[in-house]
């Protein structure tokens, strides 16, 4: 199956240097989910161990975990990393097709 998600290089770069800064070990990996229903969920993105739900994505040389349950609502997401005047932080947005 081809990746569900998209992960820029930025992102890719904060997610490593977050790993191996805090000493996270490698049975972790992003989670990228839906907390709350379809329509009114939010997304969810955080460092979390594999559960019987989840489905493994290597995606750049990244472990991605998503449930299962979850993946239909997740598809053709890309998670970036952006840094502004506001603050710093990690995006969740959908894929435009060209």
């Amino acid at each position: 199956m081809e990746n569900p998600i998209r992960i820029t290089y930025k992102a890719k770069s904060e997610i490593i240097t977050t790993l191996e800064a805090n000493k996270i070990p490698d049975t972790y990996g992003l989670r990228v989910g839906l907390k709350g229903g379809a329509c009114s969920g939010t997304f969810i993105l955080g460092f979390d161990t594999k559960t019987e739900h989840d489905q493994l994505y290597l995606i750049d040389g990244i472990r991605v975990y998503i449930d299962k349950r979850h993946l239909m609502y997740v598809l053709g997401l890309s998670v970036d990393y952006e840094e502004g005047m506001n603050g710093n932080g990690y995006t969740i947005s959908l894929i435009k097709e060209e």
